[in-house]
Protein backbone atom coordinates (compact mmCIF):
# COMPACT_ATOMS: atom_id res chain seq x y z
CA UNK A 1 0.00 0.00 0.00
CA UNK A 2 1.13 3.58 -0.77
CA UNK A 3 2.02 5.21 2.06
CA UNK A 4 2.66 9.28 2.66
CA UNK A 5 6.28 10.70 2.54
CA UNK A 6 6.01 13.46 3.56
CA UNK A 7 8.43 16.22 2.57
CA UNK A 8 11.04 15.52 -0.34
CA UNK A 9 14.85 15.16 1.52
CA UNK A 10 17.20 17.86 0.10
CA UNK A 11 20.02 16.00 -1.51
CA UNK A 12 24.01 16.03 -0.75
CA UNK A 13 26.41 15.66 -3.01
CA UNK A 14 27.38 12.35 -1.96
CA UNK A 15 23.92 11.41 -3.81
CA UNK A 16 25.09 13.20 -7.47
CA UNK A 17 26.06 10.38 -10.19
CA UNK A 18 29.70 10.26 -10.88
CA UNK A 19 29.52 8.81 -14.00
CA UNK A 20 26.97 7.49 -17.11
CA UNK A 21 26.53 3.51 -16.21
CA UNK A 22 23.35 4.45 -15.13
CA UNK A 23 21.90 7.11 -17.70
CA UNK A 24 19.52 7.52 -20.57
CA UNK A 25 22.36 7.43 -23.46
CA UNK A 26 23.00 4.11 -21.87
CA UNK A 27 19.75 2.75 -21.61
CA UNK A 28 18.44 3.99 -25.09
CA UNK A 29 21.83 2.88 -27.12
CA UNK A 30 22.32 6.18 -27.63
CA UNK A 31 18.84 6.55 -29.33
CA UNK A 32 18.62 3.10 -31.72
CA UNK A 33 15.68 2.06 -29.47
CA UNK A 34 12.66 4.01 -27.56
CA UNK A 35 12.04 1.10 -25.49
CA UNK A 36 15.18 -1.59 -24.89
CA UNK A 37 14.59 -5.48 -24.57
CA UNK A 38 17.83 -5.06 -22.32
CA UNK A 39 17.41 -3.14 -19.14
CA UNK A 40 20.52 -2.10 -18.03
CA UNK A 41 22.62 -2.54 -15.38
CA UNK A 42 20.91 -3.16 -11.77
CA UNK A 43 20.49 -0.67 -9.49
CA UNK A 44 19.17 -0.79 -5.79
CA UNK A 45 15.34 0.18 -5.48
CA UNK A 46 14.11 -1.19 -2.58
CA UNK A 47 10.53 -1.15 -2.66
CA UNK A 48 9.88 -0.93 -6.48
CA UNK A 49 8.28 -3.12 -8.42
CA UNK A 50 11.17 -5.99 -9.27
CA UNK A 51 10.83 -5.56 -13.21
CA UNK A 52 12.63 -2.33 -13.03
CA UNK A 53 16.24 -2.50 -13.21
CA UNK A 54 16.82 1.04 -12.46
CA UNK A 55 15.74 4.71 -11.77
CA UNK A 56 16.17 5.47 -15.80
CA UNK A 57 14.09 2.15 -16.49
CA UNK A 58 11.48 2.63 -14.14
CA UNK A 59 10.56 6.49 -15.37
CA UNK A 60 11.16 5.82 -19.16
CA UNK A 61 8.59 2.21 -18.53
CA UNK A 62 6.16 3.54 -16.88
CA UNK A 63 5.66 6.78 -18.80
CA UNK A 64 5.20 4.43 -21.58
CA UNK A 65 2.92 1.54 -19.64
CA UNK A 66 0.60 4.65 -19.19
CA UNK A 67 0.49 6.85 -21.88
CA UNK A 68 1.33 4.19 -24.93
CA UNK A 69 0.17 0.85 -23.86
CA UNK A 70 -2.82 -0.71 -26.13
CA UNK A 71 -4.45 0.29 -24.26
CA UNK A 72 -3.17 2.69 -22.24
CA UNK A 73 -2.96 1.52 -18.75
CA UNK A 74 -3.69 4.91 -16.85
CA UNK A 75 -4.56 3.10 -13.66
CA UNK A 76 -1.46 2.04 -13.19
CA UNK A 77 -0.87 5.53 -12.36
CA UNK A 78 -1.99 4.25 -8.93
CA UNK A 79 0.88 1.60 -8.66
CA UNK A 80 3.36 4.81 -9.12
CA UNK A 81 2.17 7.70 -7.92
CA UNK A 82 1.11 8.19 -4.37
CA UNK A 83 -2.56 8.55 -2.84
CA UNK A 84 -0.85 11.92 -1.46
CA UNK A 85 1.24 13.35 -4.10
CA UNK A 86 1.99 16.89 -4.88
CA UNK A 87 2.20 17.63 -8.38
CA UNK A 88 2.86 21.52 -9.32
CA UNK A 89 2.15 21.96 -13.09
CA UNK A 90 1.65 25.00 -14.89
CA UNK A 91 -1.58 26.29 -13.31
CA UNK A 92 -0.84 25.67 -9.64
CA UNK A 93 -0.81 22.50 -7.33
CA UNK A 94 -2.70 18.87 -8.29
CA UNK A 95 -3.32 16.25 -5.21
CA UNK A 96 -3.28 12.68 -5.11
CA UNK A 97 -2.95 10.06 -8.12
CA UNK A 98 -6.77 10.15 -8.69
CA UNK A 99 -6.01 13.38 -9.78
CA UNK A 100 -3.18 12.52 -12.03
CA UNK A 101 -5.69 9.85 -13.14
CA UNK A 102 -8.12 11.97 -14.49
CA UNK A 103 -5.96 14.20 -16.23
CA UNK A 104 -4.64 11.66 -17.99
CA UNK A 105 -7.81 9.99 -19.55
CA UNK A 106 -8.85 13.49 -20.64
CA UNK A 107 -5.10 14.04 -22.24
CA UNK A 108 -5.09 9.93 -24.34
CA UNK A 109 -9.18 11.01 -25.34
CA UNK A 110 -7.83 14.00 -26.85
CA UNK A 111 -4.90 12.53 -28.33
CA UNK A 112 -5.50 8.25 -29.04
CA UNK A 113 -2.34 7.87 -30.94
CA UNK A 114 -0.12 9.92 -28.12
CA UNK A 115 3.05 9.22 -27.99
CA UNK A 116 5.64 10.54 -24.98
CA UNK A 117 9.67 9.72 -26.29
CA UNK A 118 12.09 10.22 -23.76
CA UNK A 119 14.97 12.76 -24.82
CA UNK A 120 16.80 12.67 -21.52
CA UNK A 121 16.62 11.43 -18.01
CA UNK A 122 19.01 13.52 -15.57
CA UNK A 123 18.99 11.93 -12.04
CA UNK A 124 20.25 11.74 -8.58
CA UNK A 125 19.75 9.94 -5.09
CA UNK A 126 18.85 6.81 -4.25
CA UNK A 127 16.36 4.44 -2.54
CA UNK A 128 16.70 5.97 0.87
CA UNK A 129 16.95 9.71 -0.04
CA UNK A 130 14.74 8.95 -3.04
CA UNK A 131 15.67 9.61 -6.84
CA UNK A 132 15.36 13.22 -8.09
CA UNK A 133 14.56 12.83 -11.41
CA UNK A 134 14.61 15.31 -14.60
CA UNK A 135 12.41 13.63 -16.82
CA UNK A 136 12.55 15.75 -20.81
CA UNK A 137 10.33 14.15 -23.31
CA UNK A 138 8.60 14.96 -26.58
CA UNK A 139 5.01 14.68 -26.90
CA UNK A 140 3.46 14.33 -29.97
CA UNK A 141 -0.05 13.02 -31.17
CA UNK A 142 -2.83 13.92 -32.98
CA UNK A 143 -6.02 16.30 -31.57
CA UNK A 144 -8.78 14.03 -32.91
CA UNK A 145 -10.91 14.01 -29.57
CA UNK A 146 -12.07 17.57 -27.48
CA UNK A 147 -10.13 18.94 -25.13
CA UNK A 148 -10.74 21.53 -21.97
CA UNK A 149 -9.83 23.84 -24.74
CA UNK A 150 -12.06 22.96 -27.65
CA UNK A 151 -13.45 20.42 -29.84
CA UNK A 152 -10.67 18.78 -31.53
CA UNK A 153 -8.60 20.54 -34.00
CA UNK A 154 -7.41 17.46 -35.59
CA UNK A 155 -3.68 19.28 -35.80
CA UNK A 156 -0.74 17.51 -35.09
CA UNK A 157 1.12 18.51 -31.98
CA UNK A 158 4.60 17.91 -31.01
CA UNK A 159 5.83 19.92 -27.64
CA UNK A 160 8.74 19.22 -25.31
CA UNK A 161 7.89 18.29 -21.50
CA UNK A 162 9.81 18.78 -18.89
CA UNK A 163 8.82 16.77 -15.43
CA UNK A 164 10.98 16.61 -12.24
CA UNK A 165 10.13 13.83 -9.63
CA UNK A 166 10.95 12.39 -6.36
CA UNK A 167 10.03 8.41 -5.95
CA UNK A 168 10.40 6.12 -3.51
CA UNK A 169 9.44 2.54 -3.75
CA UNK A 170 7.88 2.75 -6.73
CA UNK A 171 5.92 5.77 -5.76
CA UNK A 172 6.42 9.16 -7.33
CA UNK A 173 5.16 11.93 -4.78
CA UNK A 174 6.32 14.92 -5.51
CA UNK A 175 6.56 16.24 -9.00
CA UNK A 176 7.43 19.88 -10.56
CA UNK A 177 6.35 19.86 -14.55
CA UNK A 178 5.87 21.87 -17.12
CA UNK A 179 4.05 20.37 -20.50
CA UNK A 180 4.39 23.72 -22.60
CA UNK A 181 0.89 24.43 -23.03
CA UNK A 182 1.47 27.82 -24.98
CA UNK A 183 3.60 25.71 -27.09
CA UNK A 184 0.58 23.05 -27.68
CA UNK A 185 -2.47 25.79 -28.49
CA UNK A 186 0.11 27.45 -30.91
CA UNK A 187 0.23 24.00 -32.78
CA UNK A 188 -3.77 23.30 -32.23
CA UNK A 189 -3.77 27.41 -34.01
CA UNK A 190 -5.82 28.72 -30.79
CA UNK A 191 -4.63 32.64 -29.84
CA UNK A 192 -2.51 32.46 -27.19
CA UNK A 193 -4.03 35.70 -25.34
CA UNK A 194 -7.48 34.82 -26.36
CA UNK A 195 -6.96 31.82 -24.58
CA UNK A 196 -5.55 33.44 -21.64
CA UNK A 197 -8.32 36.05 -21.22
CA UNK A 198 -10.86 32.84 -21.41
CA UNK A 199 -8.80 30.76 -18.58
CA UNK A 200 -8.54 33.78 -16.31
CA UNK A 201 -11.85 34.60 -16.53
CA UNK A 202 -12.96 30.49 -15.82
CA UNK A 203 -9.73 28.90 -14.24
CA UNK A 204 -8.90 25.87 -14.12
CA UNK A 205 -8.21 23.31 -11.04
CA UNK A 206 -5.39 25.29 -9.07
CA UNK A 207 -5.36 28.40 -10.46
CA UNK A 208 -4.28 31.04 -9.05
CA UNK A 209 -2.04 29.62 -6.72
CA UNK A 210 -1.85 30.96 -3.52
CA UNK A 211 0.90 32.25 -1.21
CA UNK A 212 1.39 28.91 0.18
CA UNK A 213 1.92 27.09 -2.95
CA UNK A 214 3.48 29.39 -4.41
CA UNK A 215 6.18 29.78 -1.42
CA UNK A 216 5.61 25.59 -1.05
CA UNK A 217 6.48 24.96 -4.87
CA UNK A 218 9.73 26.75 -4.32
CA UNK A 219 11.15 25.22 -1.48
CA UNK A 220 10.25 21.83 -1.92
CA UNK A 221 13.20 19.61 -2.23
CA UNK A 222 15.62 22.68 -1.80
CA UNK A 223 18.63 22.34 0.35
CA UNK A 224 18.73 24.66 3.57
CA UNK A 225 22.06 25.37 2.00
CA UNK A 226 23.43 25.38 -1.34
CA UNK A 227 25.61 22.74 -1.58
CA UNK A 228 28.65 24.70 -2.85
CA UNK A 229 28.31 26.75 0.39
CA UNK A 230 27.41 23.41 2.82
CA UNK A 231 29.76 20.91 0.46
CA UNK A 232 32.47 23.04 -1.07
CA UNK A 233 34.95 20.92 -3.49
CA UNK A 234 37.70 21.90 -5.87
CA UNK A 235 37.63 22.37 -9.04
CA UNK A 236 34.61 22.25 -11.52
CA UNK A 237 31.56 22.57 -9.30
CA UNK A 238 27.84 21.73 -11.03
CA UNK A 239 25.89 23.71 -7.95
CA UNK A 240 28.03 27.05 -7.91
CA UNK A 241 28.33 27.13 -11.69
CA UNK A 242 24.56 26.56 -12.20
CA UNK A 243 23.70 28.85 -9.21
CA UNK A 244 26.01 31.90 -10.30
CA UNK A 245 25.16 31.69 -14.32
CA UNK A 246 21.68 31.55 -13.29
CA UNK A 247 22.16 34.96 -11.00
CA UNK A 248 24.40 36.86 -13.10
CA UNK A 249 21.99 36.17 -16.50
CA UNK A 250 18.49 36.47 -14.67
CA UNK A 251 19.53 39.09 -11.74
CA UNK A 252 22.75 40.47 -13.61
CA UNK A 253 24.46 41.89 -16.37
CA UNK A 254 24.44 38.73 -18.36
CA UNK A 255 28.41 39.06 -18.88
CA UNK A 256 29.18 35.61 -18.08
CA UNK A 257 27.39 34.69 -21.10
CA UNK A 258 30.08 35.04 -23.51
CA UNK A 259 32.70 33.05 -21.48
CA UNK A 260 30.20 30.26 -20.28
CA UNK A 261 28.23 29.34 -23.11
CA UNK A 262 29.15 27.60 -26.10
CA UNK A 263 29.48 30.12 -29.14
CA UNK A 264 27.37 27.87 -30.79
CA UNK A 265 24.90 27.14 -28.20
CA UNK A 266 21.71 25.43 -29.33
CA UNK A 267 18.61 26.51 -27.01
CA UNK A 268 14.79 25.15 -26.83
CA UNK A 269 12.45 26.53 -24.72
CA UNK A 270 8.94 27.72 -24.02
CA UNK A 271 5.98 28.43 -26.87
CA UNK A 272 8.55 26.65 -29.50
CA UNK A 273 11.69 29.22 -28.33
CA UNK A 274 14.77 27.71 -30.94
CA UNK A 275 17.83 29.72 -31.67
CA UNK A 276 21.66 29.50 -31.17
CA UNK A 277 24.71 31.68 -30.22
CA UNK A 278 25.17 34.00 -27.39
CA UNK A 279 23.20 37.07 -29.60
CA UNK A 280 19.88 35.42 -29.54
CA UNK A 281 20.44 33.98 -25.98
CA UNK A 282 20.46 37.78 -24.59
CA UNK A 283 18.13 39.16 -26.46
CA UNK A 284 15.06 36.22 -25.15
CA UNK A 285 16.55 37.31 -21.72
CA UNK A 286 16.05 41.26 -22.57
CA UNK A 287 12.90 40.61 -23.67
CA UNK A 288 11.52 39.02 -19.90
CA UNK A 289 13.97 41.14 -18.34
CA UNK A 290 12.08 44.38 -20.26
CA UNK A 291 8.39 43.37 -19.40
CA UNK A 292 9.56 42.73 -15.76
CA UNK A 293 12.18 45.24 -14.90
CA UNK A 294 12.53 44.41 -11.37
CA UNK A 295 12.33 40.93 -11.98
CA UNK A 296 14.32 38.78 -9.04
CA UNK A 297 15.29 34.96 -9.88
CA UNK A 298 16.10 32.20 -6.92
CA UNK A 299 17.97 28.79 -7.67
CA UNK A 300 15.52 25.62 -5.59
CA UNK A 301 17.40 22.96 -6.67
CA UNK A 302 20.45 21.68 -8.54
CA UNK A 303 21.19 18.17 -9.49
CA UNK A 304 23.39 16.78 -12.09
CA UNK A 305 25.37 13.85 -13.15
CA UNK A 306 28.73 13.17 -15.22
CA UNK A 307 32.78 14.50 -14.53
CA UNK A 308 34.93 16.33 -16.44
CA UNK A 309 36.20 14.18 -18.65
CA UNK A 310 33.03 13.06 -20.02
CA UNK A 311 30.88 16.06 -19.47
CA UNK A 312 27.91 16.76 -17.28
CA UNK A 313 24.00 16.99 -17.28
CA UNK A 314 22.80 19.58 -15.00
CA UNK A 315 19.04 19.96 -13.99
CA UNK A 316 17.92 23.68 -12.40
CA UNK A 317 14.97 24.35 -11.28
CA UNK A 318 14.39 27.80 -10.38
CA UNK A 319 11.73 30.91 -9.67
CA UNK A 320 11.23 34.53 -10.14
CA UNK A 321 8.92 37.53 -9.15
CA UNK A 322 8.61 40.36 -10.77
CA UNK A 323 5.99 43.48 -11.55
CA UNK A 324 4.98 43.77 -15.37
CA UNK A 325 5.83 47.18 -16.20
CA UNK A 326 7.23 47.29 -19.54
CA UNK A 327 5.52 47.36 -22.58
CA UNK A 328 6.39 44.42 -24.75
CA UNK A 329 4.96 42.49 -28.01
CA UNK A 330 5.05 38.98 -26.27
CA UNK A 331 3.48 40.57 -22.91
CA UNK A 332 1.71 43.75 -24.10
CA UNK A 333 1.08 46.68 -22.45
CA UNK A 334 2.03 46.50 -18.69
CA UNK A 335 -0.62 45.91 -15.78
CA UNK A 336 1.46 46.70 -12.84
CA UNK A 337 0.60 42.97 -11.89
CA UNK A 338 3.08 41.50 -9.65
CA UNK A 339 3.80 37.91 -11.23
CA UNK A 340 4.88 34.83 -10.27
CA UNK A 341 7.27 33.19 -13.23
CA UNK A 342 9.00 29.16 -12.35
CA UNK A 343 10.67 26.76 -14.26
CA UNK A 344 13.35 23.84 -14.95
CA UNK A 345 16.32 24.14 -17.32
CA UNK A 346 18.68 21.24 -18.02
CA UNK A 347 22.03 21.93 -19.52
CA UNK A 348 24.67 19.50 -21.42
CA UNK A 349 28.06 21.28 -20.23
CA UNK A 350 31.81 20.53 -21.61
CA UNK A 351 34.36 21.96 -20.55
CA UNK A 352 33.15 24.25 -18.25
CA UNK A 353 30.59 25.81 -21.01
CA UNK A 354 26.99 25.16 -21.43
CA UNK A 355 26.94 23.82 -25.05
CA UNK A 356 23.00 22.84 -25.11
CA UNK A 357 19.98 24.24 -23.36
CA UNK A 358 16.46 23.17 -22.58
CA UNK A 359 14.47 25.53 -20.48
CA UNK A 360 10.75 25.53 -19.90
CA UNK A 361 8.61 28.16 -17.46
CA UNK A 362 5.33 28.56 -17.12
CA UNK A 363 4.32 31.16 -20.08
CA UNK A 364 0.92 30.56 -20.60
CA UNK A 365 0.01 30.84 -16.83
CA UNK A 366 2.25 33.96 -16.50
CA UNK A 367 -0.20 35.41 -19.38
CA UNK A 368 -3.48 34.44 -17.38
CA UNK A 369 -1.80 36.26 -14.52
CA UNK A 370 -1.67 39.35 -16.89
CA UNK A 371 -4.56 38.78 -18.25
CA UNK A 372 -6.69 38.60 -14.89
CA UNK A 373 -4.72 42.14 -14.44
CA UNK A 374 -6.18 43.46 -17.15
CA UNK A 375 -9.51 42.12 -16.74
CA UNK A 376 -9.72 44.20 -13.07
CA UNK A 377 -8.09 47.64 -14.05
CA UNK A 378 -11.36 47.23 -16.41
Amino acid sequence: MSRNYGTARPLARRHMPTGYDVSFKEYSKNRTVRIPTDFGRKQDLQGFEPEYANIVDYIVRITHRIWESDPPQVEYVSACYAPTSLIYDDYGLQTGNKKIIADTHHTTGAFPDIVLDAEEIIWAGDDEVGFHTSHLTRIMGTNTGSSRYGPATGKKVDVMVIANCVALENDIFLEHVLYNTSAMLQQFGIDLWEEADRLAADPPPGWPRNQQTWDDLRRSAAPARALYVAEPVEGFDPDAFARRLHDNIWNGDMSMVDADYAPDLTFEGTTERKFSGHAAYKTYVDSLRHAFPDLSLQVDEVYWMGNDDEGWLISTRWSAEGTHEGDTDMYRSATGANCQIWGITQWRVRGGQVEQEWQLFNELDLMMQIAKARQDLT
